[in-house]
């Protein structure tokens, strides 16, 4: 007996001994990364020395050589600090990026690696694989597990065919049932802090779902790999049917980094809007010459189903109609205007006009007005003739592309979004994904891909009251943590929910005007939609030039107030001017704003904000000029479903 338990005593030290732990700072110490190297790799994230994600298994499951993470064999591992700074060619949110971290290296027996970087605002990890072989990845686990007691704010999906467009149900995660899953990005939330899941730098490889498993934990989920894809009858020209499947979710070949898995983690929900980490995780720019990239305002047209009055001409798919669009841009330095759905011969034959527009003549008209075009295609038919196509759209002069429909996330796809960014990038054509998931960090290794959909935006206005004031005030915290969003914002037929009312030819948005106006401060988009008719922007003549005063891309930002979907103000800066936008859901409020931000000195602010009469009235505003300074704490009162808006420039 006596020998019995020394043996087991002798099983159990062995253990011990090969069992390794490792600790991983941020810079400023807030957050901490233990890392436990058994059997197994797990680890775990301390945030202000309380725990934020429990323990988590990681590991990644081969066709053939060795799995990552499976009785891992550590051969050495190496601490390191960065610091540098990054300058993006397009600056969404900021244009210079302190990118600061601790990095943990470690180099396994087998050829591979485990990385852990922490920031001061999150950490993220990826795994890399040294081998040289061919082998497919049968899967990739994470067990992700939080504390008792977490919610979550989960956009939950029914399939991983689809467009990624999701509300954020709050939840707390032992409710969920097993086996529903979500897209990304994804929040949680407990008592020591919050939590925002997310991947970048995804390459040649699927993207992630995540699914409740038992307790408080989620499992990753992926899409397999897609070995025959039909036309779906119901609608061939953009719907498919994933008819044969592989038993593994990616082909890899030889060396390579896998995607980052990356965790924006902070008690201040603010972090959530401010964070970087995305971008700075994703792979550098690929392109040498950028100047062609111009960011810029939209006048988008399906919105409003091409309504516009007042002309003497039939209205809709016509060159006639196109040029008014050009017009109305060109009068108002609205840098591009979009030929959406309708401008082909069909939506298949996308090399070919719809006969009552001359496309060609249309984009000269527009040159002549210093307008750009972008040119609506779906992902289908241009996957299959991709070089032809852009390069006849480049002949012809477009300036980019929106490209729609994509609904898939298996490493083919994924894949096709590199090569459209890759190929419109050697055209220099703009790529607008729209029917896409979330952004992935392509935008920085091409910086000509500006905007990602995935986003339940203003276009759900044409067939439903969904899109509410707290959806618009959750979105800017979860979605646009990921990247910029084209939520397709500017409607002016603005109403409160007594007087809604759903009309496909006609949409109305729910809030006020303010609320709409303040969208485009806080939503990030360098291709920033005006979804309205020009002709009912001609008659808010005073709305389109506030509006046509906020860029589209920013110098710095900072958030001033901010709850998941309550309310939130953002500052802006753009060379030496400052933009200011605040919106709160359904609740009517009143906001302090600390004005420190700015730098000493006098400044005009100009004002766009709720009526008095706005909560009978979405559409009551009020413009008012003052004067202020960064001694200043100002009081801003938010009507139900409100917004406001300051431009703010020195004296």
């Amino acid at each position: 007996m006596k020998r019995f338990i020394w043996v087991l005593s002798v099983l159990f030290m062995g253990q011990l001994v090969n069992s390794q732990d490792f600790e991983l700072f941020s810079p400023e110490k807030n957050l901490k990364v233990h890392i436990n190297i058994g059997k197994s790799i797990t680890w775990l994230a301390v945030l202000d020395g309380k725990t934020v994600i429990d323990k988590t298994e990681i590991a990644m499951d081969f066709s053939s050589g060795i799995d990552f993470g499976i009785h891992p064999k550590l051969a050495k591992h190496q601490h390191q600090q960065h610091s540098a700074l990054i300058h993006p060619v397009i600056s969404y949110k900021d244009s210079e990026i302190i990118d600061e971290y601790n990095l943990l290296t470690f180099s396994f027996k087998g050829k591979y690696k485990l990385e852990f970087r922490a920031f001061n605002d999150g950490i993220a990890y990826r795994f890399i694989d040294e081998n040289k072989a061919k082998r497919q990845v049968i899967t990739e686990t994470m067990n992700l597990s939080f504390p008792t007691g977490t919610r979550s704010l989960f956009p939950k999906e029914e399939s991983m065919y689809s467009h990624n467009e999701r509300f954020y149900h709050d939840v707390a995660i032992s409710d969920l049932k097993t086996d529903e899953f979500c897209s990304l990005p994804v929040m949680f939330s407990g008592a020591n802090g919050k939590v925002l899941f997310t991947e970048t730098a995804l390459l040649n490889y699927p993207g992630m779902f995540l699914q409740k498993t038992d307790g408080e934990r989620f499992n990753t989920l992926f899409p397999k790999y897609v070995l025959e894809a039909l036309p779906n009858p119901a609608m061939p020209d953009r719907d498919q049917l994933l008819t044969k499947k592989a038993n593994y979710i990616a082909q890899v070949n030889g060396r390579r980094a896998y995607p980052w898995r990356v965790f924006i983690i902070g008690q201040d929900e603010s972090v959530f809007v401010e964070s970087n980490l995305t971008y700075q995780l994703a792979n550098p720019t690929a392109i040498k010459n950028t100047d062609w990239i111009k960011p810029g305002k939209v006048a988008w047209d399906w919105y409003n189903a091409n309504n516009i009055t007042g002309v003497d001409f039939k209205s809709g798919l016509n060159t006639a109609t196109y040029k008014y669009y050009i017009d109305f841009a060109s009068a108002n330095n609205i840098e591009y205007v979009i030929l959406d759905e309708g401008w082909t011969k069909s939506t298949t034959e996308i090399l070919e006009f719809n006969p009552d527009m001359d496309v060609e003549e249309i984009i000269r008209y527009g040159e002549s007005k210093n307008v750009g075009i972008i040119l609506w295609v779906l992902w289908k038919p241009l996957d299959e003739n991709m070089d032809e196509i852009l390069k006849t759209y480049k002949s012809w002069g477009a300036k980019g592309i929106k490209v729609d429909f994509m609904q898939r996330n298996d490493q083919y796809m994924v894949n096709s979004y590199e090569q459209i960014a890759k190929t419109c990038a050697q055209y220099e054509l703009l790529v607008n994904f729209h029917g896409a998931f979330k952004p992935i960090g392509l935008r920085r290794m091409y910086p000509n891909v500006l905007n990602y959909e995935g986003v339940k935006g203003s276009e759900n206005n044409k067939w439903s009251n969904e899109i509410t004031p707290k959806h618009n005030v959750t979105i800017p915290f979860i979605r646009m943590a990921a990247g910029p969003m084209d939520y397709t914002p500017g409607a002016m037929r603005n109403a409160r929910p007594l007087n809604y009312a759903e009309s496909f030819e006609r949409p109305m948005s729910l809030g006020t005007r303010a609320h709409q106006v303040a969208m485009y401060v806080i939503y990030e988009a360098p291709l920033q939609m005006m979804c309205e008719s020009p002709s009912i922007y001609y008659k808010e003549q005073e709305t389109v030039d506030f509006i046509t005063q906020i860029p589209t891309t920013w110098d710095e930002t900072k958030v001033l107030k901010g709850a998941v979907g309550e309310y939130i103000a953002v500052a802006r800066r753009k060379g030496d001017t400052w933009y200011i936008g605040a919106m709160t859901n359904w609740d009517k409020r009143e906001l302090q704003l600390d004005l420190s931000f700015l730098s000493e000195g006098k400044y005009q602010m100009q004002i766009f904000k709720d009526g008095i009469n706005a909560e009978r009235n979405a559409e009551d505003y009020k413009i008012e000029q003052k004067e202020t300074n960064s001694d200043n704490q100002i009081v801003i009162d938010l009507a139900s479903g409100g917004g406001w808006t300051a431009i703010i420039k020195k004296n």
